[in-house]
């Protein structure tokens, strides 16, 4: 009996991106240091916030008016927690691009749509 062939091996890494999990408290703190360290920005560091589409992206600017706070953590200001659907509890995926500098905040709305296809699939038996 010939044993089972052995799993293909994955693909490297392509890109740079440093992803963090975090949970948004009462006041819209997000609390992942290594995240915000990846792109250098550390407490005072100003910060432009845009939604796209579901996704926030937060990049630093000099003249943004929001910030990073004393305790090295990125505060998601209520406005935009409510136009993102961010809830206090809800956990976020964050993806840091060093290269490019910016940060992009997934809401759990944006990574059901991620991944509704592919447990789709996996559910009804297709393997990968």
């Amino acid at each position: 009996m010939r044993p089972p062939p052995l799993p293909a091996v994955p693909a490297p890494r392509t890109s740079a991106v440093v992803y963090g999990m975090a949970a948004v408290d009462c006041h819209g703190r997000v609390a992942d240091r290594a995240v915000l360290a990846a792109l250098g920005w550390a407490a005072g560091c100003r910060l432009d916030f845009q939604q796209v589409q579901r996704l926030l992206v937060i990049r630093a600017h000099s003249c943004g008016v929001f910030q990073v706070n004393r305790q090295g953590h990125l505060r998601l200001p209520a406005h935009v927690r409510h136009c993102c659907g961010v809830r206090t509890g809800d956990r976020v995926l964050l993806a840091a691009d060093p290269e490019h500098g910016v940060l992009v905040v997934h809401p759990p709305a944006a990574l059901d749509e991620l991944v509704a296809g592919c447990h789709g699939r996996l559910s009804a038996g297709e393997r990968a």
